[in-house]
């Protein structure tokens, strides 16, 4: 039997510390309160910027004279940038160490933020691709960090830390159509959330001269452990390709929601303002299922009755959006929102559970983050267009639906008991 708990998986794992940053580092730990608030404020940030455009795509889309194709946009290029950022993150905490790249992604996500609401349009497309760009280094290099600094609590702060992440989504759902009424307009909504990020990105400037106080001008902060070539080829692996994408396709329905949701309620005659509470709900009820599916499976041999269970929530989510929208929207936002939390957990830990070493698992994180997220894109858009060439959500949500059944497919192959190497 597997542990109890899967082990984090780090960015850095093959990566070793130049000697300044690593005596920089324990130095730090005798402060864990200025990293605890860094990472809460920068989890908070993490998903906000994108939970809160959803609610307010139509008159994103009305402003610009968008079609819901290129409404689709906004959602859609984040993702790339989040599975083309995933490459880099190594690289960047090699070169420059993790406090700092930290720091620069959460600057980035501020700057972001603020240029998508610049007048011409593809500002807004530029500051979607910033915005996903620095998620992707938050999301790659933000666990291991965890790790690192609070290995004797690494299950109570990764808790903490999902949760701040998902909190922070819930919030700028549930507040997005207020705030747009508050401060007049999408675009005050929208660029609200600017504050926290650059809040956040001030909290891990002291962090950064700390770590890197000593280095020698540019000097790496940390130099490779193993030679790229070492461990098994990924590629040919058929496990780690039903990892990826499991990964994807969880990925790719959670983000079509975020996408979608709120717009297939009010398109079926809900209030803008009870759609958006809706979809803050069912954001909110995926902490249940990322906190008890991850915990449920490092206690299992195999975790394919798991993945076929998580999908099943999603199916019935999405059959009652087909079936009846409104009448049963906050029970469809349960069925979602646990399924969605708990696939996102199951798909994290079974990186871990289904690599040999811990190298491994970085490496199977890093492919399944960047095809993952690449995979994703193509849900909010090509979704968006059949919707518009159909009029109507029957033929993209029945699609849907065929993508959680290919999801249990994916469980039923990547939960078996198998190492790849």
């Amino acid at each position: 039997m597997a542990g109890p708990e899967a082990p984090l998986i780090d960015a850095e794992e093959d990566l070793v510390a130049a000697p300044p940053v690593a005596a920089a580092r324990r130095r730090l730990r005798a402060h864990p309160a200025l990293i605890m608030t860094g990472i809460v404020l920068a989890a908070l940030n993490m998903r906000a910027a994108l939970a809160g455009v959803s609610p307010l795509l139509g008159e994103i889309g009305a402003h610009f004279g968008l079609s819901a194709t290129a409404s689709s946009l906004v959602t859609t290029i984040p993702l790339i940038f989040m599975g083309l950022g995933s490459i880099a993150a190594p690289k960047l905490a090699r070169r420059w160490g993790t406090e700092t790249v930290l720091c620069a992604a959460l600057a980035m996500l501020c700057g972001g933020i603020v240029l998508r609401i610049a007048p011409p349009v593809v500002a807004l497309f530029a500051g979607c691709a910033v915005v996903g760009s620095a998620i992707a280094l938050l999301n790659v290099l933000m666990p291991g960090l965890i790790k690192r600094d609070f290995p004797e609590r690494a299950a109570g702060m990764t808790a903490l830390y999902s949760t701040a992440m998902i909190l922070g989504a819930s919030v700028s759902a549930a507040s997005a159509v207020p705030m747009e009424k508050a401060l007049g307009g999408w675009q005050g909504s929208l660029v609200s959330w600017a504050l926290l990020a650059a809040v956040a990105a001030v909290v891990w400037i002291p962090q950064t001269l700390m770590a890197r106080r000593g280095t020698r001008h540019g000097a790496a902060a940390a130099t490779p452990a193993h030679h790229t070539a070492d461990g098994p080829r990924l590629s040919r692996s058929a496990l780690a390709w039903q990892v990826t994408l499991f990964m994807g396709s969880q990925s790719l329905i959670a983000y079509v929601s975020i996408a979608w949701m709120p717009t297939i309620f009010t398109d079926h005659g809900m209030g803008k303002g009870e759609a958006g509470l809706v979809f803050a709900f069912s954001t909110l009820l995926q902490m249940a299922g990322s906190f008890v599916v991850p915990m449920l499976a490092g206690r299992m041999r195999q975790q394919r009755l798991l993945g076929v269970a998580v999908s099943a929530l999603m199916a019935c989510g999405v059959t009652g959006l087909l079936v009846a929208p409104v009448a049963g929207a906050w029970l469809w936002a349960v069925l979602l929102g646990v399924g969605q939390g708990g696939a996102l957990g199951l798909a994290l830990t079974m990186m871990v559970l289904r690599s040999g070493d811990a190298h491994t698992a970085a490496r199977l994180s890093g492919m399944a983050q960047t095809g993952g997220y690449l995979l994703a894109a193509v849900g909010p858009l090509a979704l968006g267009a059949v919707h518009e060439a159909t009029g109507g959500w029957t033929v993209p949500l029945a699609l849907l639906l065929a993508v959680c059944a290919g999801l249990a497919l994916l469980g039923l192959g990547a939960g078996r008991d198998r190492r790849i190497g």
